[in-house]
């Protein structure tokens, strides 16, 4: 145990730190709390996201077989060279309960200039088809990003409760009792020295006095 000083002023200052650390683990609690409903929600959105993105896979490489089938690779490897690259990816950053989490925002151009008489139509069919796919791809990042970033904080927070509840609170509530102890010892050892000195004073009165 820390050395400390068993005096009142001590022992108010120990009733502020326990007070402090009982509204943290409150405040803690409750952010926990609406983390763990965040994150069963999220959950919930994630597989969802997941589902859309074997969807729009299977969808993508199913219209890539048919426009190679009826249009020939020739024109499938010919509109792939001319798609535009990502017209921008933007990083942002939201505030979930002090929960910094990252999310992508992807500005999707437009396809290529394919005239649909000079290409197949189940090749801009599967050019459609993989833009949804990738669309899904980055929806399925930000949703596991998010639920991975909330989980971890779950954790942080619940270690942070833990500690102060089972290491902090209780280390204060013993430093009070040990200043309580030693404070009352002294208040007995001054009341028996003022019943002594009082007890010598009526003694000495009641002596007669030498001529």
């Amino acid at each position: 145990m820390e050395q400390i000083s068993p005096t009142r002023m001590t022992l108010l200052q120990k009733r502020s730190q326990l007070q402090l650390a009982s509204k943290g683990v409150d405040l803690l609690k409750k952010k926990r709390d609406a983390l763990v409903g965040e994150f069963f929600a999220l959950v919930h959105e994630t597989l969802e996201a997941r589902k859309r993105l074997e969807d729009a896979a299977k969808d993508a490489y199913f219209a890539l077989f048919l426009a190679k089938a009826f249009d020939g690779p020739e024109a499938v490897d010919a509109l792939a060279l001319g798609m535009p690259v990502l017209g921008s990816v933007e990083a942002e950053v939201e505030n979930v309960w002090g929960t910094k989490v990252p999310k992508l925002n992807v500005d999707w151009p437009e396809g290529a200039a394919a005239s649909p008489i000079a290409t197949g139509g189940q090749t801009l069919k599967a050019q459609e088809a993989f833009r949804r796919f990738a669309q899904a791809l980055v929806e399925v990042a930000n949703t596991e990003t998010r639920l991975r970033r909330i989980g971890e904080e779950i954790k942080k927070t619940t270690r942070r409760v833990n500690a102060l509840e089972q290491v902090v609170i209780p280390g204060v509530l013993h430093q009070m009792r040990f200043i309580k102890l030693v404070l009352e010892q002294r208040e007995r050892e001054d009341t028996f020295r003022l019943k002594r000195i009082k007890a010598k004073s009526e003694k000495e009165e009641k002596q007669p006095a030498t001529a």
